[in-house]
């Protein structure tokens, strides 16, 4: 692969070495990760605040997060038909400039006073963040040695999981603390003050990156065009991509849910935790997210992706149960522990569920990351549950995914296989 860094920088550009050195653009990209995981870290924070000053129930609360994850999954395959036209800055400083826009659309919808101007603003928020998780996945992974992109995607996603942690965290100090929300004015002008000064982060970070010399690689050089599946068998008949596919909807279905009940459910199971107690053992979740990507990166030097991803599967399965069966104390622990055990589920589903694609490897990683509309399955019906039993018996629904992606390691994956490899 050809990376053209020496070439001369254009008027007002930022230039980077001309020694083939990238990390320059690689940290612009990473930063794009850190910015789409502070973001989905407040939205699991809001959705337990709206309840709380807007008297929704917990079902009407999940339309924030179907959504945002309604937006990726009508625009992941525009995204990745905009990335190919116009390249990977285009479609970053895009993606940042839309973000940015959905942001400040928080501050008219919180002088509304009602839900469904949030929804509103959190589907455009989320449709920047698709175009630019789009372009930056895809940006990380061709940046570099192709041999070493696996290592490159999980230190950027690292910091996915370290905006996750934050995003609580400010949340968690914000929202649920009356004397800061009384010192910013009041639960309305504490959300416009929070999303006003995300929007003006983002903006500057995007107009540095637009002044930025990135180098447009990869889209050429890195095999058939995404569009392109003439050289290898259709899609529809590779049963194991299928699967996963399925597979990684239902478990970030599971992901989402999880997320966005987790506040009602250790304060409903730990007698006399507050709402905001719950958004920091959230970020804790979110820690533990962070050392499990970590630790299973280490796992797979030695174990195969297929057993690890069924191990874990089984071992999410019980502690689910444990959180349904309601102990106290206990379930929320437990609800802590699934966080460490989901860290390398999508990147696992992702890898095996496009293995043996050939020429049409892109076109299925554009699929696998639309698959994370799934994120729209199961907040409704696990809102709708609790709000009739209790948020405890929610957690059934994302047992049921787990055994799914238990069930995905250990036979889906192989599906088709040995037909394919004839």
């Amino acid at each position: 692969m050809s990376i053209e860094t020496d070439a001369a920088p254009t008027p007002g550009s930022l230039a980077f070495p001309a020694t083939g050195n990238l990390r320059g653009p690689l940290a612009f990209a990473i930063g794009c990760f850190l910015i789409w995981g502070l973001a989905y870290g407040l939205l699991d924070v809001l959705n337990k605040h709206f309840q709380e000053t807007l008297s929704i129930s917990q079902a009407d609360s999940s339309w924030l997060q179907i959504a945002y994850f309604g937006a990726y999954l009508l625009l992941s395959l525009p995204a990745g038909a905009l990335l190919h036209a116009r390249g990977y800055k285009f479609g970053i400083v895009s993606g940042l400039s839309l973000t940015a826009v959905g942001a400040l659309l928080f501050i008219p919808a919180a002088a509304a006073g009602s839900f469904l101007p949030f929804v509103g603003s959190m589907f455009v928020l989320a449709a920047g963040l698709c175009v630019l998780e789009t372009s930056a996945d895809t940006y990380v992974n061709v940046l570099g040695d192709p041999a070493k992109a696996a290592q490159r995607l999980n230190l950027a996603q690292s910091f996915n999981a370290l905006g996750v942690f934050i995003g609580p965290m400010i949340g968690g100090a914000v929202f649920f603390s009356p004397a800061t929300t009384e010192a910013l004015g009041g639960a309305t002008r504490s959300i416009q003050i929070v999303y006003g000064l995300i929007a003006v982060a983002v903006l500057i970070f995007a107009a540095v990156v637009w002044r930025a010399r990135l180098p447009e690689t990869g889209l050429s050089d890195h095999g058939e065009s995404v569009w392109d599946d003439s050289q290898a068998r259709p899609l529809s008949r590779q049963p194991h991509f299928i699967a996963g596919v399925v597979t990684q909807a239902l478990y970030i279905g599971a992901q989402v849910g999880i997320g966005a009940y987790f506040i009602n459910l250790v304060t409903h199971n730990w007698q006399g935790l507050t709402s905001q107690q719950g958004a920091f053992m959230l970020s804790l979740a979110a820690v533990g997210y962070l050392v499990g990507r970590f630790a299973a990166t280490a796992l797979l030097l030695r174990v195969a992706p297929r057993k690890l991803l069924t191990v874990y599967g089984l071992i999410n399965v019980a502690l689910t149960l444990v959180v349904v069966a309601g102990v106290d104390k206990l379930s929320p622990i437990a609800l802590i522990a699934v966080f460490f055990f989901m860290s390398t589920m999508f990147a696992t589903i992702f890898a095996l569920g496009t293995t043996g694609l050939g020429a049409n490897a892109k076109k299925a990683s554009s699929l696998m990351v639309m698959a994370i509309g799934g994120g729209v399955l199961l907040p409704w019906p696990m809102g709708r549950i609790a709000d009739l039993y209790g948020a405890n018996y929610a957690f059934i629904l994302p047992a049921l995914c787990f055994a799914v992606v238990a069930w995905y390691g250990w036979k889906g994956s192989t599906l088709g296989q040995a037909k394919t490899a004839a």
